[in-house]
């Protein structure tokens, strides 16, 4: 019975390790840019996206769909990041196992 006790007073402190990650994760920031600038998301690090500066120079009425794209490509950047420091975040928490889940963005 011991055993059990120790199994589960380790994970409430996984548990309190995890929630404290996620409160840093939501202060990290990271940020991504597409056409050489022209384009920059910031994002936490749970991917929620903060803010989009687009360069005045890249608002062309005549090719919105390039301003898409290139707005596309930082946003998909900058939650790429964000996931790549979560799970490094994790794997600090976790002493560096696998986690058979992906996060949720």
């Amino acid at each position: 019975m011991a055993d059990f006790m120790k199994i589960l007073q380790q994970a409430q402190e996984m548990q309190g390790r995890f929630q404290t990650l996620q409160a840093e994760l939501q202060k990290e920031t990271v940020t991504a840019s597409a056409g050489g600038g022209m384009v920059t998301v910031e994002a936490n690090g749970q991917g929620t996206v903060r803010s989009i500066r687009i360069d005045p120079s890249v608002v062309n009425p005549a090719d919105v769909e390039m301003l898409e794209d290139l707005v596309l490509v930082a946003v998909t950047e900058a939650q790429k990041k964000a996931q790549d420091v979560a799970q490094r975040e994790m794997g600090k928490l976790t002493g560096g196992l696998p986690l058979p889940f992906k996060l949720p963005f």
